[in-house]
């Protein structure tokens, strides 16, 4: 059973071919326009995407020895996301249905990530912890079953991706923060500068406050320091902001008794986190490198799961960029 995957919630555009859940092929296509931006533009992102979804589609094909009639199933990410972006991958991928005569599988972004480190390792048996950190989200889920999940604890502001976006724009790095932050961390001494690790207790996030103080102290630093100790703030505040993710992590399996924990999202691929992983008494799994950020495999993978249990969408089926889990 081959099935091609489209992902465009954000600023990448990702089609991939799965057959019978393995990857034949796949391609991601990142905005690099955004970065002088700061951030994503929404107008721009959908515009790149338009432009970048059918010859992509095409690419893959081609590459996979596979006419387009030999699809039998499109999967396509409806929420959550940019509404402008999600509606270009949501009408291809209704158009494909519509004129091979072949279902369309409508994937929550988010449940789409729980499931990426399962893509190449073995699946958990639930019930299992996840913790999505990404640009977007920051939650700590119980997996109860397949389609059954239980949100124990997200942020009340900002998203641990998103913090590491503002900060290092406020630093004078690039877009997008988590690899500047942490390529410029490894120069860093994480304890120069004392930053508060953000508790607003439970099982819930926050960052606004630990954004607010790397502010604070870099603008009291002088136009010297504001150079040279770059490398500093930068270890500093990855360090408050991982420590953060860990202690949450730690809680809800002190809470829950579950030593299982799926980590996912684009901050997964931080280095000091998974070195962090190491050291918890838990049995616990990433994805590959290629999979922590928004990519189109996880959407087939989730898809394909979603298939097999005679789930598909009807025409009706609307973009939803607040949709949760």
């Amino acid at each position: 059973m081959i099935i091609l995957g489209i992902e465009t919630s954000c600023d990448e555009t990702g089609v991939a071919l799965l057959e019978d859940g393995k990857i034949v092929v796949d391609k991601i296509y990142s905005q690099k326009v955004h970065s002088k931006f700061g951030g994503v533009v929404p107008e721009i992102a959908s515009r790149e995407h338009i432009q970048k979804l059918l010859p992509m589609t095409k690419e893959i094909l081609k590459e996979s020895h596979i006419a387009v009639g030999g699809i039998d199933a499109v999967a396509v990410t409806y929420g959550p996301g940019l509404l402008c972006s999600l509606l270009v991958g949501l009408n291809f991928a209704k158009g494909l249905s519509y004129a091979l005569d072949i279902p369309f599988i409508g994937v929550n972004h988010l449940e789409a990530h729980i499931y990426s480190p399962f893509i190449t390792t073995q699946e958990f048996i639930p019930p299992f912890l996840s913790l999505l950190a990404s640009g977007g989200h920051t939650q700590i889920i119980k997996v109860n079953e397949f389609g059954d999940y239980e949100v124990l604890g997200s942020t009340l502001d900002d998203a641990c991706g998103e913090a590491f976006d503002k900060v290092s724009k406020l630093i004078g790095l690039g877009y997008p923060g988590g690899p500047e932050i942490e390529r410029w961390a490894k120069e860093g001494n994480p304890d120069a500068f004392d930053f508060p690790i953000p508790e607003p207790g439970g099982l819930d996030f926050s960052y606004s406050g630990l954004k607010t103080s790397v502010l604070y102290t870099y603008q009291k630093l002088i136009p010297e320091e504001r150079i040279y100790k770059i490398a500093d703030i930068a270890a500093s505040f990855q360090k408050i902001a991982i420590e953060s993710l860990i202690i949450k992590l730690k809680r809800a399996m002190n809470q829950t008794g579950i030593h299982c924990v799926s980590v996912s999202g684009g901050v997964s691929a931080n280095s000091l986190l998974r070195k962090r992983l190491e050291e918890l008494d838990a049995n616990w799994v990433v994805p590959e490198q290629e999979f922590t950020m928004d990519n189109s495999v996880m959407v087939a993978f989730l898809g394909y799961k979603l298939y097999k249990l005679g789930k598909k969408a009807e025409f009706t089926l609307r973009a939803d960029p607040r949709l949760s889990l």
